[in-house]
Order: structure tokens, then sequence, then C-alpha cells
């Protein structure tokens, strides 16, 4: 199904904001802090692959290591890839990414331990870059048009991060969510679940600034413009603050969860229909002491 109008406009941020992504590692004390290998899964194709465990909540808990993962588009994955992808007994896959990403840079799992893949059919635009040719544009103007769209993103994707939370309300885990690369989609994402487990914030802005580490942002940027590449050719100073995890960015859709009414606990409740008895469930499921 094609994005409404009311959606069009915004839909172009999330395939250029899910374009750049990283990852940490661990640490005890300062959980963004680790060695990388730690975090980031030792793939041979992977795209900002990561594991989520191991965050700090303001409980005393943590995360859980290698039931939540984080992910850009996992077109390069290889047969030992996907044998080390089975090891960890994925069994479902959030796949954020419109059909024309899909076709553009398909992802065919071996029959035997496939996940299930959750995805929708729409299309993304770029209607909410500047106007004029991007030979035009500034950096300035483009990262305060990745501001504003982050934003946007929570109503786009509502029903695809709601869809995501169900399933792990479910049980249905070890899960992964990716989009193309790992930022923008699933750094929004990855931002409501970890908000959504108790860590804190500044945890969470840590873990979306590590796609500045471990996403190779230039080779999205390479190639042939055109409708399945649309990021190509674009001048370094432009493509720059379009391929970066800025914490303004992510800062923008969190101050939405901060200002709904009652706060994270109100938004959950009413934009991805999680109860305070979901909330506690998701927390058990997915937390251990630490």
């Amino acid at each position: 199904m094609r994005l409404s109008n009311r959606f069009r406009r915004f839909a172009a941020p999330a395939l250029m904001l899910s374009l750049a992504a990283g990852m940490p590692a661990i640490a005890r004390p300062t959980p963004v802090v680790a060695a990388a290998h730690a975090r980031l899964l030792p793939l041979q194709g992977g795209r900002n692959f990561r594991d989520l465990g191991g965050y700090r909540t303001a409980d005393g808990r943590s995360v859980k290591w290698g039931v939540l993962f984080r992910s850009g588009s996992m077109h390069g994955l290889t047969e030992a890839d996907y044998r080390s992808l089975e090891a960890r007994g994925i069994r479902v896959v959030c796949d954020f990414r419109d059909r024309r990403e899909r076709a553009n840079e398909p992802v065919t799992w071996p029959a035997a331990g496939a996940p299930r893949v959750l995805s929708d059919e729409y299309d993304l635009d770029m209607h909410f870059l500047p106007a004029g040719s991007p030979k035009s544009w500034t950096p300035d103007q483009v990262r305060a048009a990745m501001t504003r769209a982050y934003p946007a993103m929570l109503g786009q994707f509502n029903g695809q991060y709601r869809r995501m939370f169900a399933e792990l309300l479910a049980g249905h885990a070890p899960l992964a969510f990716n989009c193309t690369a790992g930022k923008d989609r699933t750094g929004i994402a990855a931002a409501l679940l970890l908000t959504a487990l108790g860590v804190p914030r500044k945890d969470v802005i840590a873990d979306y600034l590590l796609t500045n580490r471990y996403l190779d942002a230039s080779a999205l940027t390479k190639g042939t413009p055109g409708p399945a590449n649309p990021l190509a050719g674009l001048p370094p100073e432009t493509a720059k603050p379009l391929m970066a995890a800025d914490a303004a960015y992510i800062e923008a859709a969190l101050a939405v969860v901060d200002a709904h009414k009652d706060g994270a606990k109100g938004y959950f409740r009413d934009e991805m229909g999680l109860s305070a008895t979901d909330l506690a469930k998701l927390r058990n499921t997915y937390l251990a002491r630490a």
C-alpha cells in the first residue's frame, strides 16, 4: 500500500535517516564502553548489526544479551553469517525498509532456520529535503530538515513500531529490526525500546550515536544516482548531515515522547498500545539482574 500524501513528505527522512548507523561495546559502569566485539556482531557481510544487550536500567537490571538486535540492510550477509545468526536463534526480523529498498537489496534467508520477516508495502520519497538542486543545499539546511523529520517518523512508522513491541510482548525473541543503514527508522525503534525497558536517556542517545563508529556511510553514497540509489553522488558536505547520527535528531524524536500526556508512560500507552502491565512484562522478560 502507498503512503497517504500526509505522510509521504516525511518518508524520505526515514530512507536517508536510515542511512547511517553504528555501534559500541559495553561496559559495566558505562554501558556503551566495552569491547567492540561484544556489541557489534562479528559478521562478514553485516551492516551495523549489533546487540542491544548490557545496558543498565534505572532499577539496577540490565538488558539481556543475545535477544534484541538492531541492524542495517542484511543484503550482504554470507552463508557463514546466516549460520551464525541461525545459531543465535533469531526468530523474527522486523524489516522497516520500503518495497523499493527491499527490491534493491533483497535478503534471502536459507530455508532451514529462517526467521519470520515482517515488513510493510510502502514507498519512501525525498520531499522532506530542501527544495532545489542538492548542489545548492547547505549543511545547516539539511541538518534542520533531518531534525524536523525524526518527530514525523514517530507517526509515520507507528504501525511498524507497535508491531515490533507486540512481537516482543508475545515473547517472539530473539528479534532483530532493521532498515537500510540502521540509523533512522532503526535508531528510533532502538531508542523507543531501550526507553521502554528503563535505560537512562544518556545511554539511549549514546547507543544511537554509535552509528557514527560502525557504519561505512560512504558506501551508501557511491554509484549512479537514481530511484534505487537516491543518495549517490551527493556532495560530501551535503551527505555528511544526512548520513550522520546527530544527537539533535534523536533528541527531537524523544522530545515528542517526553511531551506526551503522562510522559513516556503515556506515550507507550497511547501510541504503542502498552499498558503499565505490558511494560512490566517487557522488562521482566528482557532484563536480567546485573
